[in-house]
């Protein structure tokens, strides 16, 4: 986890929503607890009464990260702890906010996921999910020492593509896409973190974004520009970058002066290795277009060749334990039972990903039949108080696949819990996207 990003910031003035909230507040951004200490945390040390932390797991000028163990599952987790002084003397204020604010607005397998938020008089503590994978970065220049295989960059690649459209959907811009921020999970899946510098829906002037952020080797030019931008189509380059990192271990654009980097930005002066993919390299160019009229979106790269290539068999997806991606699915060298639900009217997917009505949808596979499917949807939905849609396709002898649909949400906010839900059909699940 990185706690803390070296991007600049725009400054801000302390905002009194930081500061430990009244007692009366009925829905503060932050839950002020009486026992912690105000100094760092260490080894042993028990937070909150909730958590026993392991060992520091990274620090930065406003915040350190730790690995700690929930003491009500023993479940492992990553707690970031904030220095309120320093980030309201450092005028971040508003920055810490909207980071907050945009995780919590976030629920999906390949996002660093926000568990809970506590403060005390001294310290903000955000519990996230654990990525001991460590960051994409680390992985490639200190651990491999080299490019990551095709097949293994694409995986991933289509993991950041998956996330970035759930985030586009509501409304979050990341801005800060890089291998740092690309953390890898105990299955070694992909997960997206640190939203310091993300921009949400309260951001936006005149449709657009305004403030001049990010890493400049992995930032569009056209944020360095004094006008305004489309957060989607920054992402979509940084992507770009992302991707030419995974394939070559080295960044397209490495100059010391950002200027001089600028220029070669606006230019398209950059090289392949003569070994590089030539599908991969089209997908590339597309992404480095300085233009964002015309420059590859994130929704446009799911139809390139390279994208919709397969890294596994369909046998070996539908038999694996873990979490199969939605985009992984989307094409096959040949017509299987996927390819018939993407291209069936009566089961049509492309709201997961244009969510206009702001519902979440799920799904996944299963060989029971379908009153049994139906019945334990509804148990499970009612267990959570919550109505579902359930749309069932059977695509095969003994081979169904459900899309179930939450019938409604709160100010844009999920009123079920996926997670739980999966949980409660574990056994009658084959895949679950």
């Amino acid at each position: 986890m990185d706690p803390s990003s070296s991007s600049p910031a725009s400054s801000s003035h302390p905002n009194p929503h930081l500061l430990p909230p009244s007692s009366t507040d009925p829905n503060p951004l932050i839950t002020p607890h009486s026992l912690a200490s105000s100094t760092s945390p260490k080894t042993g040390d028990i937070l909150i009464g909730k958590y026993q932390i392991s060992h520091l797991l990274g620090r930065g000028s406003f915040a350190k990260v730790y690995q700690a163990q929930a003491l009500s599952d023993g479940s492992k987790v990553a707690i970031k702890v904030l220095d309120k002084a320093k980030i309201i003397s450092a005028g971040l204020t508003d920055r810490v906010i909207t980071e907050v604010s945009a995780m919590r607005r976030l629920s999906h397998p390949n996002i660093i996921h926000l568990h809970e938020l506590m403060a005390t008089r001294s310290k903000i503590y955000l519990i996230m999910d654990l990525a001991p994978g460590g960051d994409l970065f680390s992985q490639i220049l200190h651990h491999r020492r080299s490019k990551l295989p095709e097949s293994t960059a694409r995986r991933y690649f289509h993991q950041l593509i998956s996330a970035l459209l759930y985030c586009h959907t509501r409304g979050v811009f990341h801005r800060d896409i890089k291998p740092h921020n690309l953390l890898l999970d105990a299955d070694d899946n992909l997960k997206v973190a640190d939203f310091g510098l993300s921009a949400i829906p309260e951001s936006l002037k005149n449709g657009l974004l305004h403030t001049a952020c990010g890493t400049p080797a992995f930032t569009a030019p056209e944020i360095l520009r004094s006008v305004g931008y489309d957060g989607s189509q920054t992402d979509a380059w940084a992507c770009g970058v992302v991707l030419y990192f995974l394939l070559t271990a080295r960044l397209p654009f490495e100059e010391y002066n950002t200027q001089l980097m600028y220029k070669k930005m606006l230019a398209r002066c950059y090289s392949f290795p003569s070994s590089f993919p030539p599908m991969a390299r089209q997908v590339i160019n597309g992404f480095l277009d300085p233009n964002p009229e015309t420059r590859l979106s994130i929704k446009g790269v799911i139809d390139t060749p390279w994208f919709m290539k397969r890294a596994f068999s369909f046998e070996s997806q539908v038999g694996s334990t873990s979490s199969s991606s939605l985009l992984e699915l989307k094409s096959f060298d040949s017509m299987n039972a996927f390819d018939i639900i993407t291209r069936s009217k009566s089961f049509n997917l492309s709201g997961l990903l244009e969510d206009g009505e702001r519902k979440r949808a799920q799904r996944f596979s299963s060989n029971e039949t379908v009153e049994v499917v139906f019945e334990r949807v509804r148990e499970a939905g009612a267990k959570q108080g919550c109505v579902l849609i359930v749309e069932i396709l059977e695509v095969a002898e003994k081979m169904l696949m459900v899309e179930v649909k939450e019938e409604g949400s709160v100010n844009g906010y999920e009123l079920i819990s996926w997670d739980k839900l999966r949980d409660d059909l574990q056994d009658i699940l084959l895949v679950w996207e």
